[in-house]
């Protein structure tokens, strides 16, 4: 089933314990954040911290996700960290960093999803270049997205904590 519109912002509504995401690309291409990410690339800053529905629902409900990457950080993910990350984690979001440069990945054929309540997977697709092509409400057991939680969380290191290591 491809969930899209109400279908997919109802589940950010109505989890009941955890939305979690992993992340795995080096760039999204988000047609909503075009014009601010091309701002970041001449030089744009953005002051904080901000408010918004995202932030209030991580200030009150279980949210996090893991982005697995490899340095140099792509132009996408400075961006995505000064917007986004460095508002969302002291808001309350657990948002890791599985930096993968200098060892191996341990989920290396894993692709993005969403998991909400850990019971509820959407399989989240792209293209290459990280344009989203679709969103797809898994219909087989969760037991393994479960697992890949657990091993991204394990591997990986609080977003504050990575980018004080690496002089962001």
């Amino acid at each position: 089933m491809l969930l899209d519109g109400e279908d997919w912002a109802a589940k950010f509504r109505t989890f009941r314990t955890e939305a979690w995401r992993l992340e795995t690309l080096p760039q999204y291409l988000v047609p909503q954040e075009a014009e601010e990410f091309a701002a970041f690339r001449t030089g744009a800053r953005f002051p904080g911290p901000y408010e918004d529905a995202w932030t209030e629902m991580v200030r009150t409900r279980s949210v996090g996700r893991v982005h697995v990457l490899t340095r140099p950080l792509s132009d996408y993910l400075r961006f995505e960290f000064e917007r986004y990350y460095r508002h969302q984690a002291p808001a309350g979001e657990d948002i890791r960093i599985l930096d993968v440069t200098d060892r191996p990945n341990p989920l290396p054929a894993v692709r993005d999803f969403w998991m909400f309540d850990r019971t509820t997977v959407v399989l989240m697709h792209y293209e290459p270049d990280g344009r989203q092509i679709g969103r797809e409400l898994y219909a087989g057991d969760p037991a393994p997205f479960v697992e890949y939680q657990r091993v991204a969380v394990a591997a990986s290191v609080p977003f504050q904590e990575y980018v004080k290591g690496i002089g962001l």
